[in-house]
C-alpha cells in the first residue's frame, strides 16, 4: 500500500496478521476518475486470530466481493511462498463471484533474480492467472510497482460488472 501511494499511509508491522478491520485508502489517480479506494481486508492465512475471527475476517471478504461497486481485487501473495488452502479458498471465491483480479507476488527482493521467473510461472499455474494478472513486485526495490498501478488503473477504467458489450454500446443505469 505504502508503495503504491509512495508514501507512508498504512502501518505495517513486524509480525504478519496484525490487521483486525477493513481499513480504507482514498487513492488518487489522474483522469476522469479522480479517486479509488483501496480497502485492505485482514490477512486470511498467516494470521494467529482465533477461529472465531478469522470467520469473521472471511464474512467481511465474502461482503465486500459482493459489493456492486468493486472494481477489482488486489490479491497479495508473497512469492517464497506455496499457495496454502486459505489461497486455494480464496481463489475458488474471486472465481466464483467473477471478481476480476491483479495478483500482486510480494518480496520478490527475497527471492534470486534467476529464481523470480521460475516462482512466478510456478504461482501463476498453481493459481489459474493469466499472465496480465500477476505481477512480480518488491516494496524495497520498487520493482513492479509502475506496473501494478498501470493494472489498477486498467480496473478502475473498466465499470465495475462491465458486461462487456462493443464500444458505444451502453446498458440503460439501474439502480445501485
Amino acid at each position: 500500500m505504502n508503495a503504491l501511494a509512495g508514501r507512508r499511509i498504512a502501518k505495517v508491522s513486524g509480525t504478519p496478521g496484525k490487521t483486525r478491520m477493513l481499513n480504507v485508502f482514498a487513492m488518487p489517480v489522474a483522469g476522469p476518475v479522480g479517486t479509488y479506494y483501496l480497502l485492505d481486508l485482514p490477512g486470511y492465512g498467516y494470521s494467529r486470530a482465533s477461529r472465531t475471527d478469522r470467520a469473521a475476517f472471511r464474512g467481511l471478504v465474502t461482503h465486500t466481493l459482493d459489493r456492486a461497486q468493486l472494481a477489482g481485487v488486489l490479491w497479495l501473495l508473497d512469492i517464497r511462498r506455496e499457495p496454502s488452502d486459505d489461497d486455494r479458498a480464496m481463489q475458488e471465491l474471486l472465481a466464483e463471484c467473477e471478481t476480476p483480479v491483479v495478483a500482486a507476488l510480494t518480496k520478490s527482493d527475497a527471492v534470486a533474480r534467476a529464481a523470480r521467473t521460475r516462482r512466478e510461472h510456478e504461482l501463476r499455474g498453481a493459481l489459474e492467472l493469466e499472465e496480465d494478472q500477476m505481477i512480480v513486485t518488491s516494496a524495497r526495490e520498487n520493482e513492479g510497482i509502475e506496473d501494478l498501478r498501470e493494472a489498477i488503473g486498467e480496473l478502475i477504467r473498466k465499470p465495475p460488472g462491465d458486461p462487456g458489450l462493443a464500444p458505444g454500446v451502453s446498458v440503460p443505469p439501474g439502480p445501485f
